[in-house]
């Protein structure tokens, strides 16, 4: 009997030592959601036109915050949330990697709209590189008037803090990862 207190108390004490981590997690998932939803916001903000994208695209990822720093070479990275159709799908991670005369650090907001089905698929499939072909518009207001797809897909950014000078080259790859249910 009293090797089963004993078990039960240990039991109740292990489970008491999750709920800390367990809180900490959601919290973290919170985090992540408030940081999306206000990079979201900002995009709206700083160009009214880009409601329009948010509502008639396929799907679309948005990093709420790439960190870039470069002294000749450079490298960029940051982690965002992948919607199909406004509904969250998964979790993505961006990997930039540039040469050429530059020279500071910033940090910046990127959304990824995906017109239809193939180009999210193409996303998910981590077969989707962007590179110099493929630039991204910077969201000022009316700036989203008229650009448009390109290859299915159409990139916007919104700058946060930092100041840098560069013309490089280079390109971002991605890293897709579903929800787990």
């Amino acid at each position: 009997m009293r090797i089963s207190r004993i078990a039960s108390l240990v039991v109740v004490l292990a489970m008491a030592g999750m709920l800390p981590v367990r809180a900490m997690m959601l919290t973290q998932a919170d985090k992540d959601a408030k940081e999306v939803a206000d990079a979201i916001t900002a995009f709206k903000a700083s160009d009214k036109q880009l409601t329009r994208w948010f509502d008639t695209a396929y799907g679309y990822v948005v990093f709420p915050s790439v960190s870039k720093g470069a002294v000749g070479i450079g490298a960029a990275s940051g982690d965002g949330r992948v919607f199909e159709k406004t509904v969250f799908v998964g979790t993505a991670r961006v990997t930039q990697v540039t040469i050429g005369a530059q020279l500071g650090g910033q940090s910046f907001s990127e959304v990824i709209f995906f017109e239809n089905k193939a180009a999210l698929d193409r996303f998910k499939e981590d077969r989707f590189e962007m590179t110099a072909g493929l630039s991204a518009v910077a969201a000022a207001e009316g700036a989203s008037k008229d650009a448009k797809y390109t290859q299915g897909v159409a990139v916007f950014t919104v700058a946060k803090k930092g100041l840098m000078a560069e013309a490089s080259v280079g390109g971002q790859k991605f890293k897709y990862s579903p929800i787990k249910k």
